[in-house]
């Protein structure tokens, strides 16, 4: 297949390109580097050091001889995304390109509007190009998990059955975003909705949970072809913080009582589930949504699970419990339905067999490069006290 991966220099973008080429796709790459710059701009990085996107190219065709074309635009600007549109004629389009932090939409009026111009208005201009220029073509939109919330119901894949006055209809499960980052995901579920149903376009919803690795068959080729590894309080995932801290004889900070519960999955599932997606699209007219996780747990299980693989290693982990500065429920019910992708084939890894060899293993070769600095919060989601601009 013609495959377009927009974002395809991020965290899952760069991954996903060397596994779809390595199976023989026509892929081709988007990005705009702006991850990269906001990196800079909150003064983190990757732990695992990463080339540049024309040179892990480069390395990767070197070793596969399979090439991956590259573009390099915004898709906020639509003239760009028209010539990308025409040059490569996608029959699927995998749509990582926005920006994934709840934290950094949050920190201040800017930002809280960058993410919304820069998630919603790249998805507007994909949706159009495909209308106007490759309408049999198949989006591949990576949403979140965090669209849900935390409601006090099971959380069915995108769509739930109500009886209301002696009625049924089938409708969207209702949403409650925690973050101006998951309200832009939102937005995106409602246009990406309702372009399938007035135009007849097709699309799939990924719901993912927080992915966890960096380790993948292509990744493992080269140390150049890696992928990041972020642990800061604005980009990093809470496992690999707390992957990070073990391995640096610091206190894995659970934020407030460690009841938050959320659902998990390899990198690896993460590109299995975009290529069952992608292999098996959506028909026309078809907006679809599978919630793509493996496990779920609370963010306290997640700590003890790190100290006893960490224990197991001769460290001496602790477990710190700190002020939240998110504004979220830190008990709740949390049951996700999570059935569609297991259905089309995915074979799942799990956690346990995964967070020694790969995780601990990898942060403790680069341990000396943390930066303490960024383990800790520092930025509350409150009172909205970062004006910032």
């Amino acid at each position: 297949m013609k495959i377009l991966i927009v974002g395809g220099d991020g965290y899952l973008g760069w991954p996903t390109a060397m596994y779809l080429a390595n199976r023989g796709h026509a892929v081709t790459v988007v990005d705009n580097f702006h991850r990269r710059l906001w990196d800079l701009e909150i003064g983190a990085s990757s732990l695992v050091p990463i080339l540049s996107l024309q040179e892990r190219v480069v390395l990767w065709e070197r070793i596969s001889n399979k090439p991956i074309g590259v573009e390099v635009g915004d898709v906020t600007d639509y003239p760009f995304v028209e010539h990308v549109f025409k040059k490569y004629d996608p029959e699927a389009i995998i749509h990582y390109g926005e920006h994934r932090s709840a934290p950094f939409s949050m920190l201040s009026r800017h930002h809280a509007v960058l993410t919304q111009v820069n998630n919603i208005v790249g998805t507007m201009n994909i949706l159009f190009a495909m209308h106007d220029l490759s309408p049999d073509s198949h989006l591949v939109k990576l949403g979140t998990m965090g669209e849900y919330g935390t409601p006090n119901i099971d959380i069915e894949e995108g769509f739930l059955e109500i009886n209301h006055n002696g009625r049924s209809d089938l409708m969207p499960y209702p949403k409650q975003p925690p973050s101006f980052y998951h309200l832009s995901k939102v937005h995106d579920s409602h246009n990406i909705m309702f372009v399938c149903r007035a135009w007849g376009l097709r699309s799939t919803d990924l719901n993912q949970g927080v992915v966890y690795g960096i380790h993948t068959d292509e990744t493992a080729l080269d140390a150049g072809l890696a992928t990041r590894l972020d642990y800061d309080d604005v980009w990093g995932t809470v496992l690999n913080r707390y992957c990070v801290q073990a391995a640096i004889d610091h206190p894995l900070t659970v934020y407030g009582k460690g009841g938050q519960t959320r659902g998990f999955l390899d990198i690896r599932d993460t590109l299995r589930c975009v290529e069952l997606a992608t292999i098996y699209p959506a028909a026309p007219g078809e907006y679809r949504v599978f919630n793509q996780f493996t496990e779920q747990f609370t963010v306290l299980e997640l700590a003890h699970k790190v100290a006893d693989a960490s224990t197991k290693m001769g460290w001496e982990p602790m477990i710190e419990n700190v002020d939240n500065p998110r504004v979220e429920a830190e008990e709740h019910y949390y049951n996700a339905k999570h059935t569609k992708l297991l259905d089309l084939g995915l074979e799942p890894h799990f956690l346990s067999e995964t967070l020694i060899d790969h995780l601990l293993e990898t942060v403790r070769r680069h341990s000396s490069e943390v930066n303490r600095r960024l383990l800790y919060p520092t930025h509350s989601w409150k009172a909205g006290r970062h004006s910032g601009g």
